[in-house]
């Protein structure tokens, strides 16, 4: 399997550091509100990837964290006049919401910044110990200038980072690029004890003490949204490796930007929504379809005509699998048919072959539309249980992996259902077509659809 490195700016094969567990680390939210549409991507993108990859045989080492302190989380304590970790605990709840929601598995471990201050703590003392990093009226920063590959990720030099960012201007930093690892505590804020004074840690700093922690000195794959290259993971970078002494992470995976209707999300341009806003219209699927129905890497344009193309093609998933259950449970046994086999061999080889190359989801869902079209032929072909049992599983295999159709219904009628179904049956049989068409209405004020077809009766809620 390769994957395009935005560290080499190539596709490079994964090949696990220890030989046997991929480790991964993904940036979390910062919990001061719900997360919005852009946040989901990341959440969906790499959900599928670490699904893919333990479909694939690979052990998988998940951890993603959550920022619980930061001047965001602050300011919303402030406004709403109650705490820190009340606001954190408020929105990492709705955070569980959205996700269930999104059918997105927790990670291995979801460590929080403000339960690892004390790794933090011994990480800022390394970089001091080492001098990388300074001590400036209680706040500590690194030094970008001394670590000579500053910008390797966003594949600038300092100098033409420096010329075009927004930079922190302050009299107590040696160098206006320098970042803070350690802030000094204001007056109302929430701080800890450490050897700099009281204070909080920086936004950067939280992520190289967690994944070192619960995935060691050199991780395989970290990934985040193409906003985070700089200076985020780029800050990563300089103080993992100037305090251990050895890469951080041998790849860096990056899901492009969402656009909304075509400009930048935006709150200040009224185009800003969040999942739940979203969900609450349309569903969680649908969000999650869109999310992987493009290349991780390609841009995304949400809009209505967008999203409701993706409920389209979800119903397309949804009713091949309604018909291909009825279609296997009315069929005769039989020996599976050497087309049928063939077909199947093909779409998994063909799901594949477009995962494997750079984590081509667009193609991978493309190949499962392509069992539905085959899938749909065997189905009106009257192929034997045995062989329709195996385009079921194999549906249902790639579905999971990629997360989708997975609020399919339960099939199990209660009795008195099931009685009425019979009876009508019976009375269709009998030439009594006022009773049937009476079992009829009944069922549908039940919610239960009925449909003869050749095979039988199928039936749905609605």
């Amino acid at each position: 399997m390769k994957i395009y490195n935005t560290l080499t700016r190539q596709k490079d094969e994964l090949i696990p550091v220890d030989g046997k567990t991929v480790r991964i680390y993904a940036c979390g939210p910062t919990v001061y509100n719900f997360i919005h549409i852009g946040n989901a991507r990341p959440l969906c993108v790499f959900d599928t990837f670490r699904r893919y990859l333990k479909w694939r045989g690979f052990d998988v080492k998940f951890v993603q964290n959550f920022t619980d302190i930061d001047d965001k989380l602050i300011k919303k304590a402030n406004e709403e006049g109650t705490t820190v970790p009340e606001i954190a605990k408020r929105y990492i709840a709705e955070f569980w919401t959205d996700v269930n929601g999104l059918n997105i598995k927790e990670a291995d471990v979801h460590p929080k910044a403000t339960e690892n201050i004390a790794e933090i703590i011994e990480l800022i003392s390394s970089l001091i110990e080492k001098g990388y990093a300074y001590e400036s009226q209680g706040d500590v920063y690194f030094r970008t200038n001394k670590f000579n590959e500053y910008g390797k990720l966003s594949h600038q030099p300092l100098e033409d980072l420096e010329s075009g960012a927004r930079i922190d201007i302050s009299d107590i930093k040696e160098n206006p690029m320098d970042f803070a690892l350690w802030k000094a505590a204001k007056p109302g804020e929430p701080f800890w004890e450490s050897p700099f004074g009281q204070g909080r840690p920086g936004w950067h700093i939280e992520c190289s003490a967690m994944a070192k922690k619960y995935l060691g000195d050199t991780i395989d794959i970290h990934c985040g949204g193409q906003d985070l290259i700089f200076p985020h993971h780029e800050n990563e970078i300089a103080q993992s490796e100037c305090a251990n002494g050895c890469d951080f992470s041998k790849m860096w995976m990056h899901n492009g930007y969402i656009n909304v209707d075509n400009r930048k999300m935006s709150k200040s341009l009224g185009n800003f929504f969040t999942v739940r806003d979203v969900a609450n219209q349309y569903g969680y699927e649908p969000i999650r379809f869109l999310m992987i129905a493009s290349h991780y890497r390609s841009p995304i344009n949400y809009s209505t005509d967008i999203i409701e193309q993706s409920i389209s093609a979800l119903e397309r998933l949804y009713n091949c699998r309604s018909n291909l259950t009825f279609a296997t449970q009315n069929a005769a046994d039989g020996d599976v048919d050497a087309r049928v086999t063939e077909s199947l061999d093909k779409r998994k080889a063909q799901f594949i072959e477009a995962m494997d190359d750079d984590f081509n989801t667009a193609d991978g869902i493309s190949a499962v539309f392509d069992l539905v079209r085959d899938i749909n032929i065997f189905v009106s072909q009257n192929k034997s249980k045995q062989a329709l049992s195996q385009c079921l599983s194999l549906f249902d295999e790639l579905c999971d992996v990629l997360g989708l159709v997975y609020n399919v219904k339960s099939d199990d009628l209660d009795s008195e259902i099931e009685a009425l179904i019979a009876e009508r049956t019976e009375a269709r049989k009998a030439k009594n077509f006022a009773r049937a068409d009476e079992i009829r209405d009944i069922l549908k004020g039940m919610n239960i659809v009925l449909e003869d077809t050749a095979s039988g009766v199928k039936w749905h809620r609605e």
